[in-house]
């Protein structure tokens, strides 16, 4: 069986590829690839392996070969599981690879907004803290985390490693409802009713029709006026017009992003465009610890694996 892996690339470097390189007969490595580019690369692929390279309908119709799809993440709305579905193609992704690192980037955003450490290193590098009357710098107010509300959104692997977390800190977490759910589970509380008592409010749902948008300027404004928004899931699940609406009106007191709707963000984008004292935007690196991408590359390699051994129990479109 050949393997083509379309974005390799995006993996970074430092990493130990001999667990996949030996899960199949032969590869084609391609550090990335453009939309035009995917169907002349996948011909002869029995095996693709993606990262954020999108494989559409008419990809995967012009794949004849094609045997199983592999993404090289958790999310996959960047493949057409209904197209790979009616060609009977297993879509099997990689869970539980980044939890440690997306767990530990969440509360690095929190406690930013808590310390204003970033405000603290910005006034001691411009010389203020040289220029006190005193020996340390009130300028920025400092709060804890203990005893704040954390709610979170999505409450998988991800999720509730974050409320494990949190928990250590001393915060009250609640998870909430999905939005149009009928019936509220157990240990949770609706939807609007959650994030409305949220001092952090953290996403870590997929992204979906029901997901798009899913905090808006309705959302927002159910919001306390104190609360911070975190979110490391997918970008649009945030409408990011709306949030830069609440965040210049004072909706809401802050927000950490590590995601877009549109990435990388090529000609600007209203979360970059901003230049917001309360807003904080890492590049997508919640996930990109070493050990992490590690776990991904070998869990893709476990996939194939499993595959050939006729076990195709981890694929995300199978038929109901």
């Amino acid at each position: 069986m050949h393997g083509v892996f379309l974005d390799a690339g995006s993996t970074g470097d430092a990493l130990d590829w001999s667990r996949l390189t030996a899960a199949l007969d032969s590869w084609t490595w391609h550090h990335n690839t453009a939309p035009a580019e995917c169907d002349a690369r996948l011909i002869e692929a029995d095996v693709v392996v993606t990262n954020k390279v999108v494989l559409d309908r008419d990809t995967i119709q012009a794949a004849p070969a094609l045997k199983l799809i592999c993404v090289a993440a958790t999310g996959v709305n960047n493949v057409d599981l209904a197209a790979a579905t009616e060609r009977g193609i297993p879509v099997i992704n990689v869970t539980g690879y980044g939890t440690p690192a997306v767990s530990q980037h969440v509360l690095a955003l929190m406690l930013a907004f808590a310390t204003r450490w970033s405000s603290y290193a910005r006034d001691v590098a411009d010389g203020a803290w040289q220029r006190s009357e005193f020996f340390c710098r009130l300028d920025h107010p400092i709060e804890e985390l203990a005893g704040k509300t954390l709610v979170i959104v999505g409450h998988g692997e991800l999720g509730a490693a974050v409320g494990r977390l949190a928990e250590a800190f001393d915060m009250t977490v609640c998870v909430a409802e999905r939005p149009d759910a009928q019936t509220i589970r157990s240990g949770r509380l609706a939807f609007d009713d959650a994030i409305a008592r949220a001092d952090y409010l953290s996403l870590h749902c997929p992204l979906t029709d029901a997901t798009r948008h899913l905090i808006n300027a309705t959302t927002l404004e159910r919001m306390k006026p104190t609360a911070y928004l975190i979110n490391t899931a997918r970008g649009p699940v945030v409408d990011s017009h709306a949030l830069i609406d609440a965040l210049r009106a004072g909706t809401i007191a802050g927000a950490a992003v590590d995601v877009l709707d549109t990435e990388p963000p090529r000609d600007g984008h209203p979360l970059l465009d901003a230049a917001l004292d309360n807003l904080i935007v890492t590049p997508h690196v919640a996930w990109a610890s070493r050990s992490a991408r590690q776990r991904m590359i070998d869990g893709v390699a476990a996939n194939i694996e499993a595959f050939r051994r006729g076990d195709d129990s981890g694929r995300v479109n199978r038929a109901p």
